[in-house]
């Protein structure tokens, strides 16, 4: 059986739209600099207020992939 040892960074997304939305904003930009990536953990959730309403999300993720 292989043996994978990973690495972890953490990012944060953002969106206009929704946070499950941040969260595949910052997928897809790590994906495009960081090879192998695995799974996801959802750090903190917050957003920012404009007019009473929700303006901007932002979505802290640990991401962690396989070291070559």
């Amino acid at each position: 059986m292989d043996e994978h040892i990973y690495k972890k960074i953490e990012i944060v997304g953002t969106s206009d739209t929704s946070s499950d939305d941040a969260i595949q904003n910052a997928l897809k930009r790590a994906s495009q600099s960081i090879n192998n990536l695995r799974w996801f953990e959802v750090i903190d959730t917050r957003g920012n207020i404009k007019n009473g309403k929700v303006d901007m999300w932002q979505v802290t993720i640990k991401v962690g992939f396989t070291m070559n």
